[in-house]
């Protein structure tokens, strides 16, 4: 049974660590919102280009994401909803 899981781990833990490593991290120069580990690629209108950033935490202001490869605003973290509750406010992440 422990060769087994050490034959498995074996097998997965490098596939793993390649998943990981291949993610760019939050500061990184990004042209799609999937090379991301957050999954959010900002447009940074004065470099005139787009880095990995956070996703929006509860309260903040948000979008849902877009077809589009970058990001205006960031989407929510997991388990955020990105709502309006007022019209005449942002949308803000919620738990709901």
């Amino acid at each position: 049974m422990a060769a087994a899981f050490v034959l498995l781990a074996g097998v997965l833990l490098p596939c793993w660590g390649g998943l990981a490593r291949d993610k760019k991290i939050t500061g990184d120069k990004c042209s799609h919102y999937a090379e991301c580990y957050t999954g959010c690629c900002l447009m940074d209108l004065e470099a005139g280009g787009a880095f990995c950033a956070p996703r929006a935490r509860k309260t903040m202001v948000c979008l849902p994401q877009t077809k589009g490869a970058t990001n205006i605003i960031c989407p929510c973290l997991l388990g955020l909803n990105c709502v309006s509750k007022d019209l005449m406010c942002p949308r803000r992440c919620h738990m709901l």
